[in-house]
């Protein structure tokens, strides 16, 4: 197993693969959880990211029972503040803030959240008051960080301006080989141009969804069935318009991208990640795994280093035809 490296988010010191927690409670149950989660602190994963939402509340359960005495090797981070819908009006303000956090230590027998992420931004609360709340935590020791996730660009030099005593030191937003907005120039609730806005601001970004569903691990081949048990299989059929999934755009997309990699002695999988490790300020990619063999492919595939030139090569694959 490679040794994982590590980058920096604000004072934390994080792998640069994370292991994302939304499928504990939801999709998997506690056994199968403890394995995936023995399987990443094994691989030299020190970033779990969890949310008060995934699994109702499960996820920080089942990882509060199973770190035990294994919760200072970890960085670990949770979310608050997206439990009623996309709206999420009023669940950044400060009394809401404090509840929220409280009820997070307590599921996850933790007496301090090392990254705490606003899940979403409300549009009722000033941000200026959520970080003023937030900022109140870390002075108690329950927080040591804060971060915030689905910021657009503006929303993100909104926050710094607004920041007082705590500042966001990261943003979480989905971002892959086949979702590239916080690459552009535009602007807009869905994250474009947030990478650009995370190094004006000093801040780290963290990625999630890196892996699109699965469609960048290489399951899924043009003219080739759905893998019967894959997380697309029983959506096949509906999946013909050109902003689908599995449409012949992106299966085409994805056959490029599996030529070039395998050129090189890589798996479109490990391509995956090292297009994101390779732009700055990218610090920790964010995959999800209901199995141990699925931790040990990311790990690996974090391993590899694209040049300049590899990276000028794959972004012409990706804008081919586009």
């Amino acid at each position: 197993m490679p040794i994982m490296d590590t980058r920096r988010i604000g004072s934390l010191t994080v792998s640069t693969v994370g292991l994302g927690c939304n499928n504990f409670g939801w999709k998997i149950d506690e056994g199968a959880s403890r394995e995936v989660i023995d399987a990443a602190l094994d691989a030299g994963i020190t970033h779990l990211d969890t949310a008060e939402l995934y699994g109702d509340g499960e996820s920080e359960r089942f990882l509060g029972r199973i770190l035990g005495d294994r919760r200072d090797e970890i960085v670990l981070a949770t979310k608050f503040g997206y439990r009623g819908g996309d709206a999420a009006g009023g669940q950044a303000a400060p009394d809401a803030v404090r509840e929220a956090c409280h009820g997070s230590l307590e599921r996850l027998g933790t007496d301090r959240i090392d990254l705490y992420y606003l899940h979403r931004p409300d549009p009722q609360t000033p941000i200026a008051d959520t970080l003023g709340a937030l900022g109140r935590l870390v002075e108690e020791g329950k927080v040591r960080e804060v971060a915030c996730s689905g910021f657009s660009a503006d929303q993100l030099r909104e926050a710094e301006a607004s920041a007082g005593e705590a500042r966001f030191v990261a943003v979480q937003n989905e971002y892959s080989l086949m979702h590239r907005l916080p690459e552009r120039a535009d602007d807009g609730f869905e994250g474009g141009g947030t990478l650009a806005a995370s190094r004006e601001a000093g801040v780290a970004f963290v990625p999630y969804f890196p892996l699109k569903s699965g469609l960048l691990t290489g399951k899924y081949r043009k003219g080739n069935a759905v893998p019967e048990g894959s997380r697309l299989s029983g959506q096949a059929g509906v999946f013909k318009g050109k902003s689908a999934l599995l449409s012949d755009e992106n299966l085409d997309l994805v056959e490029r991208l599996i030529a070039w990699a395998e050129a090189r002695d890589h798996s479109l999988l490990d391509l995956a990640f090292a297009y994101l490790l390779a732009h700055e300020p990218v610090a920790s990619v964010i995959a999800g795994a209901t199995k141990p063999s699925q931790i040990h492919g990311n790990v690996a595939a974090a391993s590899w280093r694209l040049s300049d030139g590899d990276l000028q090569e794959v972004r012409a694959l990706l804008d081919a035809d586009r």
